[in-house]
């Protein structure tokens, strides 16, 4: 597989890892669109949010678990962080392995950009 996410997670490819665990794996954004910018994905390969079964409804609760403990870790939590999961072109998903974006550190506007 191909995936730059994957090769990450397998430590193929270096990136600045904030957490791991047994099933996820947070690292920094290389193009931070705020002071924290966080990318939250799972160890196992779904290229998108549709892809995911619900039987592993509990990996998504997990990845907003991680999110807001790491918004708590990294002192964000009581100014306020953003979370975002983009899905396929329209959505604008541009890596196809499912990830959260964790953003903080600045105010946010709407729309986002």
């Amino acid at each position: 597989m191909d995936c730059i996410f994957c090769k990450i997670a397998a430590k193929e490819i270096p990136a600045r890892v904030a957490f791991e665990n047994e099933r996820l794996i947070a690292f920094h954004d290389l193009f931070p669109q705020a002071p924290l910018h966080l990318l939250i994905i799972p160890k196992a390969h779904y290229s998108t949010l549709n892809d995911v079964p619900s039987s592993e409804a509990s990996l998504l609760g997990e990845i907003m678990d991680t999110a807001r403990q790491l918004a708590a870790d990294h002192g964000m939590a009581a100014d306020g962080y953003r979370v975002v999961m983009n899905c396929n072109k329209h959505g604008g998903q541009s890596v196809d392995h499912i990830h959260l974006h964790l953003l903080a550190g600045r105010q946010l506007g709407w729309p986002p950009g």
